[in-house]
């Protein structure tokens, strides 16, 4: 197929067939050519693939583009983290190929891009002694362990290779999550994060959009306790296009979250992970995993989960939104930036512009990639 490919469009073509052809093989890196770090290369840029192991044992891989084509390749480049979103990975910030991608817009700026990989992701789905096909438990893990061991332990080996203090976070989506969960509950990378661009960063959930997950989230938690017990710990498992294991149909995650399954973006996350953002959803909050009232009056010391208090991070953040974004409000975003110290709301000058259009529209380079280049070289 890619031979195919190659004769009748470009190189960008190809890699992006290729990305698809992968995420539906079965296994994790069973075709070769497919690993992102390969793809990136095959576009003509250096990359290199690292893995650094969390302190719970999870092995979570991370992609680098040192340098751009057409910039120079020296030591003190800025760096900057790329964090994909829910059901993502980093082959998110490359999809659109060289003159799109924000991956390569700012390794050919001048910056030493890095992006990760969230546990439970194909890139990611190894531990130290959890076997993902066997163990349950290695799903049970909500965005804030992604938020509080992943991003931790990515930051820091960067850090430490790059030999850099600093460094600019642009997440998407469950990427501008995280950001928040952990920067509300630990000032740890206050002083090391010069700058943040949270694309569609979901967090208030006050005036969510869309109906239909808000009928569903109704019943989070039964949903999970049934999910649970059947084993359905797992979404889009290795060879699976199914929501919910072996179960559902591709139409069900087309239609609920606005994603095409055919595109090759879809990486696999903990059914956990949705859950939490659904309860979240029902009680029109962002806050901590709920465990029903009597755990959580031993996990919290209350009958509540713990809200993330955004009025604690200490950094210069830009949510950037859009009207057409069916998992994220204006009203949710414009009140997270009020409550956030530095924070500013930018909306996307598209009306249509989606929540996907982020990592798959070509027109986010204008509407989007040269405004964040610009204000890192400004920063």
């Amino acid at each position: 197929m890619c031979a195919y490919v190659f004769v009748r469009a470009d190189m960008s073509a190809c890699i992006r067939a290729l990305t698809s052809v992968c995420v539906r093989a079965k296994g994790t890196f069973q075709i070769n050519i497919c690993e992102t770090k390969n793809l990136i290369e095959a576009e003509g840029y250096p990359a290199e693939k690292h893995h650094v192991v969390t302190k719970d044992g999870y092995i979570l891989e991370m992609h680098r583009i040192p340098f751009g084509k057409s910039s120079p390749n020296s030591r003190n480049r800025p760096v900057v983290f790329l964090m994909h979103g829910i059901l993502g990975a980093s082959n998110s910030f490359i999809y659109l190929g060289p003159e799109y991608s924000i991956a390569y817009n700012l390794a050919d700026a001048g910056y030493d891009v890095w992006m990760g990989n969230a546990r439970g992701t194909r890139n990611s789905r190894q531990h130290v002694s959890l076997n993902p096909d066997r163990n349950k438990s290695f799903f049970d893990f909500t965005f804030e362990e992604i938020a509080l061991d992943d991003l931790p332990s990515m930051f820091d080996y960067m850090l430490a290779h790059t030999g850099q203090q600093k460094f600019h976070y642009i997440g998407h989506s469950q990427g501008g999550t995280v950001f928040l969960v952990l920067n509300s509950m630990s000032s740890a990378y206050h002083s090391k994060i010069a700058s943040a661009h949270l694309l569609a960063g979901v967090g208030y959930q006050k005036n969510f959009p869309n109906y239909s997950l808000r009928t569903l989230a109704l019943s989070a938690d039964a949903l999970y306790s049934v999910l649970w017990l059947g084993g359905s710990v797992e979404l889009y498992p290795p060879g699976s296009t199914a929501m919910f294991g072996k179960s559902g149909s591709r139409g069900s995650i087309d239609d609920l979250f606005g994603i095409d399954t055919s595109s090759g973006l879809i990486a696999g996350a903990a059914t956990k992970q949705i859950v939490h953002f659904g309860q979240n959803i029902r009680d029109k909050a962002f806050r901590r995993w709920d465990y029903g009232y009597v755990q959580n009056l031993v996990k919290y010391g209350k009958l509540s989960p713990t809200s993330y208090d955004l009025s604690k991070i200490n950094i210069d953040v830009t949510l950037h939104y859009s009207l057409n974004d069916a998992l994220l409000s204006e009203s949710d975003v414009l009140l997270m930036a009020k409550d956030m110290p530095k924070a500013t709301a930018r909306k996307i000058s598209r009306d249509s512009f989606t929540h996907l259009d982020y990592v798959t529209s070509k027109d986010v380079k204008v509407l989007l990639n040269d405004y964040i280049i610009q204000a890192l070289r400004n920063s």
